[in-house]
């Protein structure tokens, strides 16, 4: 199976299962990826997701086997409009924060589908690769999109053109991602990640997803009207009530996501 998947505490772990090949995508894999996150949006018990790689790497990328076998090949029209970009479109679209727990090497469009994730954090043996250029091609999944808004137009040309290998710590650093984590720490700091954002509002973490998103594209006129729609739909949710109903009263909590 190319997508393991697992629901513990209201977190969906989902893990990319091609260990064999550092997690490549080939098509039955980007396939079974979009189903798995629209299952995890329709899913009122899952209320976060953690998407991740089995095995040494977190992805590597498209799987070059693929597109060389002319039996296989579904040409690069396909590949980017009905495998990659849906993928992000679901990631930035669902509703529920997704967090990219980057355990090995993260290249090519392995690379850009975490960044493209609501919370970043890696191995301190993890590295992420713009390996586009290596092969003669562009970087896809959104890269040229996220990686300039995230560490700044000239360094992220230049990843791009050039293609180095940036480990977790450097990424943290040049705030590509959230945090780098010691090997040792990883997953148990991914667990309890995973488990505090689940317990969190998830309603208003939703809207804080949507008005990042709108925050791409909007001047600050636009951004502002859109902050007071989002605060008035949050200040009318459960959660909203609770929030405050548990700071009046000196306890922690119990936010249901509604």
């Amino acid at each position: 199976m190319s997508i393991a998947v697992q629901i513990e505490e209201g977190v969906a772990y989902i893990a990319l299962n091609r260990p064999e090949v550092f997690n490549s995508f080939n098509r039955e894999m980007a396939l079974k990826l979009q189903n798995t996150l629209d299952e995890c949006e329709t899913n009122s018990q899952v209320r976060a997701i953690v998407l991740t790689g089995n095995g040494k790497a977190f992805c590597a990328g498209q799987d070059l086997k693929e597109v060389t076998n002319p039996e296989e090949n579904p040409g690069f029209k396909n590949i980017l409009e009905e495998h990659y970009n849906p993928i992000i479109r679901r990631v930035r679209k669902i509703e529920k924060p997704i967090i990219a727990a980057v355990n090995g090497v993260a290249a090519g469009a392995g690379a850009n589908i975490a960044l493209a994730c609501d919370i970043v954090v890696a191995n301190t043996n993890a590295s992420f690769i713009q390996a586009f250029s290596k092969i003669g091609l562009i970087p896809d999944s959104g890269g040229t999109f996220f990686l300039p808004r995230l560490i700044g137009f000239q360094k992220a040309s230049a990843l791009a053109m050039l293609g180095d290998k940036i480990s977790a710590e450097e990424a943290e650093k040049m705030g590509m991602i959230y945090k780098a984590v010691a090997s040792n720490d990883f997953d148990e700091y991914v667990r309890n990640l995973a488990i505090k954002v689940g317990k969190m509002p998830t309603k208003a973490l939703g809207l804080i997803k949507k008005a990042l998103n709108a925050s791409l594209g909007n001047d600050l006129e636009g951004q502002l009207i859109l902050e007071s729609k989002y605060q008035i739909e949050a200040s009318e949710s459960k959660d909203y009530n609770e929030g405050v109903s548990a700071f009046i009263e000196k306890r922690k909590p119990n936010f249901k996501g509604e």
